[in-house]
């Protein structure tokens, strides 16, 4: 008997032991994860519990997707209306207007490095109306640390995952995706606090570098990847802005000599829009379409809408001058004199048209219109 009891009693702390383990390791990751965003979109309310689950374990903010056009009832006539969304996506996934609407959302995803998608399956597939959200958001997650979790009924979620890779192909997989089905959902607890020690977040310490690019008196950030070539880039830089001239090619680059080489890791990359790239070590890349070849990546612009990023690249219009710099310092660095003295600047760096009110430049001296 006295046998029994000390067997029961080994047991007993063994398992508190992996339990205590367990929740040591998830407090630990709650402790050093970066600033955190959990996204997910809830047809049924599964995927809502599964974030209230989550939301309770570490510290995050939380964004709810939610479609343009309310009460649909996607799984009514045998799923008719969902399968239509999801093959409209299938038959062209490059047009945004394959995708359903959703509604307008104000997260600045610049705020956060993880990022943590909770989605349902929809037919084997990805949710359309997280489709939606991660193709429109797309170039601006690109660099982000991203999780998933995936709710389904008792589909295997390989599709779900295929979908998230093929609209983020930029980002950097924090780990596997977590599947929770129907007949483990009400162990997601459990599961959820045994899934977040497997994710390689990005820590507080191991924030996003932020780059800045200047074309023609205009500038846009670019979140950087962390390899080898955007520290050589970002040392660089830190002993002052680096400018170079660059040229349209192809009809969907600006491309220009650094003067000088970075480390290359090259790789296969189908590019896209706001992708910053490395090529032949010595040159950069700035994409407002799309090649695929082998490159290092170096990270990618934050715009808002297409035609935005090319006319800030301008594209198609010939030979600009590209500033690289570690601080936004948007303004006119240097004058000229020459024969066109009369030119007057806006405050911003842009040619002032006539009829400009307020405060120019003109040779060199602030003046009042």
């Amino acid at each position: 008997m006295r046998q029994i009891l000390m067997i029961l009693t080994a047991m007993l702390l063994t398992c508190c032991s992996s339990d205590s383990e367990v929740k040591a390791e998830t407090n630990q990751v709650q402790a050093n994860m970066a600033k955190t965003l959990i996204v997910y979109y809830s047809y049924t309310g599964n995927c809502k519990a599964i974030v209230n689950s989550l939301a309770s374990q570490i510290t995050a903010d939380v964004l709810e997707i939610e479609p343009a056009e309310k009460g649909l009832q996607y799984e009514a006539n045998g799923y008719a209306l969902g399968t239509q969304l999801l093959n409209a996506i299938k038959a062209n996934p490059n047009d945004a207007s394959s995708y359903p609407a959703i509604d307008p959302v104000t997260v600045n995803l610049d705020d956060y490095q993880n990022i943590i998608i909770v989605t349902p399956l929809w037919w084997s597939q990805m949710a359309a109306i997280m489709q939606t959200y991660l193709f429109q958001n797309s170039a601006k997650l690109a660099g982000k640390t991203v999780a998933m979790i995936v709710s389904s009924h008792s589909s295997s979620i390989s599709g779900v995952v295929a979908d998230a890779q093929r609209l983020l192909p930029n980002v950097t997989w924090a780990g596997d995706a977590l599947w929770i089905n129907a007949s483990n959902h009400s162990n997601r607890n459990t599961l959820i606090e045994n899934w977040l020690p497997t994710q390689n977040f990005q820590t507080t310490n191991n924030m996003s570098q932020v780059m800045y690019i200047t074309i023609g008196g205009q500038t846009l950030p670019v979140t950087l990847v962390d390899n080898a070539a955007t520290q050589a880039l970002v040392a660089a830089l830190a002993e002052g802005a680096i400018s170079y001239e660059a040229d349209d090619y192809g009809g969907f680059e600006k491309v220009g000599a650094l003067g000088r080489s970075l480390p290359t890791s090259n790789e296969q990359i189908t590019t896209q829009a706001g992708d910053v790239i490395l090529y032949n070590g010595n040159n950069i890349v700035l994409f407002y379409g799309s090649n695929s070849w082998s490159y290092t990546r170096l990270g990618s612009i934050q715009y808002d809408s297409l035609d935005q990023l090319k006319a800030f690249l301008q594209a198609g219009k010939g030979s600009v001058s590209v500033t690289l710099s570690l601080t936004n310092t948007t303004g006119i660095s240097q004058v000229r004199a020459d024969n066109t003295s009369s030119r007057a600047y806006t405050l911003q760096g842009t040619l002032a048209q006539a009829g400009h009110k307020g405060i120019v430049i003109q040779n060199g001296k602030k003046i009042i219109r």
